[in-house]
């Protein structure tokens, strides 16, 4: 990209006198943009292209403050991180929790499956909803719900009285990891997006092992309930980051800045009246339903999120079944079980700083040799890099604990998969992001599906599965499952461009 003329930065103060060079510079550095002498905007520093091409007005969310975006992003992160935070913690309260409602375990589990399966569905009706009523208000009503059940679970007493606003609280928590990545598309330009996305999913597949590794802690000396507090506390902190700081994103910038409703008061914003008010600029209700199933029918979709469920599962897989071999085999007690989790949360750690930069790397290696052309399949170079850490860490799970291996084995196969789950799952989201930018909020939405569906289903097997035919055995086949889904990635590199042609237009009303 050609370097934008200075004549495109004011020189003079508005009294006619020239501007020191200094001065210059420093209105280069405040300013998010430079046009070149074609009228097209580019970012101050690298003269990049900025895509998409914001417009003039102050309201445009590309065009605010860096601080303040990444303010906003901060926010839909702490939101996102907690459903599968709290969710997981329950895994370390099951037996505490059995003993008292004087039930099985496993009859205790459902709650977390139930909660686990709505988090999913919870995301798709607030991306749903977020489409006709606008972003900030779902995001709040749906946060001050998940902060008044999670106040409910932790404090009720008897197992219905559990069980029913723990499943409830997953629905109303999923909001921000469903549309996570429509805020994200919202805020940042496409050259930014992909190390905003990584940090996201980062912090997302990271939060449920940070859970039980704090309530294994917090369950050697104090009730099972404090766990539930805990997350809740932590739900209240959220909610007040979304009050404070929240904003709405959507903005339409086919729609001619003189013609744009007039943003009046963050706080009618914040509960829905301003977007009320403006509802006949977004989509009718109807429309708002169908998107979402207009996307899921793309084949390149489709297809991508059946991959993620066949590799996702197994972390669910690996997290029920790990507590109760390190018992067992090891003899180890709650600490030692809350040490465990720190090896995929350094997995975890490792994937993101890997990918701050690997990402865009390899795309832009792809472009390079593709006479500077960009296109989404280059997104899904990584996992080949992705793929063999997670069949490995599989492979080496089941053999440690078949076998009885050194502790420390099943740790590095944990942390192995870990690893490769979280570049599998940035690379998916930002591919579909890329693919079809216009429907960033369902794109994301049908791959936080795909992840809790996966799991919901593993946890009704996993354990009676692993009894029956062995560690060996069972993690070797997930791992087949993982090698033999691989197939639909290099589908997609060589045939992505046609099917998402023959697939055709969305033609959506708005982005």
């Amino acid at each position: 990209m050609s370097k934008a003329p200075a004549s495109q930065v004011p020189t003079a103060h508005d009294d006619g006198t020239e501007k020191s060079l200094a001065a210059v510079n420093s209105d280069l550095e405040r300013n998010p943009t430079i046009a070149d002498s074609d009228g097209v905007k580019l970012t101050p520093h690298e003269h990049v292209e900025l895509v998409p091409q914001p417009s003039d007005s102050s309201d445009d969310p590309l065009n605010w403050q860096p601080s303040k975006k990444n303010l906003i992003l901060g926010v839909i992160i702490a939101c996102s991180f907690l459903p599968d935070y709290g969710s997981v913690s329950g895994a370390a309260t099951l037996v505490a929790q059995a003993e008292e409602y004087g039930i099985a375990p496993d009859v205790v589990n459902h709650s977390q499956s139930g909660n686990q399966f709505m988090v999913g569905a919870g995301g798709v009706v607030a991306v749903m909803l977020s489409a006709y009523f606008g972003r900030l208000p779902v995001l709040f009503w749906f946060m001050l719900a998940a902060f008044v059940t999670s106040i409910a679970e932790a404090g009720t007493r008897g197992f219905i009285g559990f069980f029913v606003p723990r499943v409830m609280n997953g629905f109303f928590a999923g909001v921000a990891q469903g549309g996570g990545l429509m805020f994200i598309n919202d805020l940042f330009f496409f050259h930014e997006q992909a190390r905003k996305i990584n940090l996201w999913q980062s912090c997302v597949i990271l939060s449920p092992f940070l859970g039980p590794l704090l309530a294994s802690f917090m369950s050697i000396s104090l009730s099972w309930r404090w766990p539930f507090w805990i997350y809740s506390i932590l739900t209240g902190i959220a909610l007040i980051g979304v009050v404070l700081f929240g904003e709405e994103t959507y903005y339409n910038r086919r729609i001619p800045t003189d013609q744009q409703p007039v943003r009046q008061s963050r706080w009618l914003r914040l509960i829905g009246v301003e977007q009320w008010h403006s509802r006949k600029s977004r989509n009718s209700f109807p429309e708002a339903i169908m998107r979402s199933f207009k996307v899921l029918g793309r084949p390149v979709v489709l297809l991508a999120n059946f991959y993620y469920v066949c590799v996702f599962a197994w972390l669910v897989a690996i997290n029920a079944t790990l507590p109760i071999f390190l018992t067992s085999l090891y003899g180890f007690g709650p600490k030692q079980i809350g040490f465990m989790f720190f090896a995929p949360i350094v997995a975890a750690i490792l994937a993101y700083s890997i990918g701050h930069w690997l990402h865009d790397m390899l795309a832009q290696f792809h472009m390079r040799r593709n006479e500077g052309q960009f296109a989404p399949e280059s997104r899904l170079l990584i996992t080949w890099l992705a793929i063999p850490f997670m069949l490995a860490g599989l492979v080496l799970v089941g053999f440690s604990l078949q076998r009885s291996y050194h502790y420390m084995l099943v740790a590095l196969g944990w942390g192995f998969y870990t690893f490769g789950l979280i570049i599998n799952s940035v690379s998916l989201n930002i591919y579909l992001l890329n693919c079809y930018p216009r429907a960033s909020g369902e794109v994301g939405m049908w791959v936080n599906f795909s992840r809790t569906a996966g799991g919901f289903i593993i946890s009704y097997f996993q354990v009676e599965w692993v009894s029956r035919v062995g560690a060996e055995a069972a993690f070797g086949t997930q791992a087949a499952v993982c090698a033999a889904v691989f197939p639909i990635v290099i589908v997609l590199q060589v045939y992505g461009k046609s099917l998402r042609e023959w697939g055709g237009d969305l033609n959506l009303k708005t982005d």
